[in-house]
């Protein structure tokens, strides 16, 4: 059974995006804070005990650039997979300002993250986050036998563990088996 520790990315720094007054999916580039330097350090002491021999990341900036630092202070190479994305508030990558970011994400949590029956909406279903998040770790896990650290972001833990707060850091991280997925 291989150990899969699925780690949020640190504390991202939004400004370089909304001072050039980047929309929708340009955020995707935003790197880490000098706070989310530090907890990528702190999260990299953390696991050093896990022994982890795979690294595993989101392509979205503030992960890559998690991964990078404690993938340097584990001697762990990173590998990126797309399917380990944060979800998105609009599946078009075009939405336009943080206010569209904040009703898409009132109504994900209104409908608890699905569709209402029948009506589809821009943004992704958790199921669907779920179903490509599950398909990336399978991949993955294939080839290694220790404990993998998947660096990814809070809605991509959410719809593997249910877990709907997972700090920015990893100061929590959470074990994935998916010999006992339900």
């Amino acid at each position: 059974m291989t150990q899969i520790y699925l780690v949020r990315h640190g504390e991202p720094d939004y400004e370089p995006i909304d001072s050039r007054g980047w929309p929708g999916i340009a955020a995707a580039s935003a790197p880490l804070s000098a706070v989310g330097m530090k907890q990528a350090e702190e999260l990299a002491d953390l696991l050093g005990g896990i022994r982890a021999t795979y690294l595993v990341s989101s392509p979205f900036t503030r992960a890559l650039h998690s991964a990078a630092i404690i993938g340097h202070r584990l001697a762990l190479g990173v590998k990126v997979d797309y399917d380990l994305r944060d979800w998105l508030p609009d599946e078009t990558g075009r939405w336009g300002s943080i206010a569209d970011l904040h009703a898409a994400q009132a109504e994900f949590e209104a409908y608890d993250g699905e569709w209402p029956e029948g009506i589809h909406r821009p943004w992704e279903p958790l199921s669907r986050v779920r179903e490509r998040a599950r398909a990336a770790l399978a991949r993955h896990t294939a080839s290694t036998d220790g404990p993998v650290l998947a660096i990814t972001h809070a809605t991509v833990i959410r719809a593997l563990t249910g877990e709907k707060e997972t700090a920015h850091g990893g100061h929590e991280y959470y074990r994935y088996d998916p010999a006992n997925d339900s």
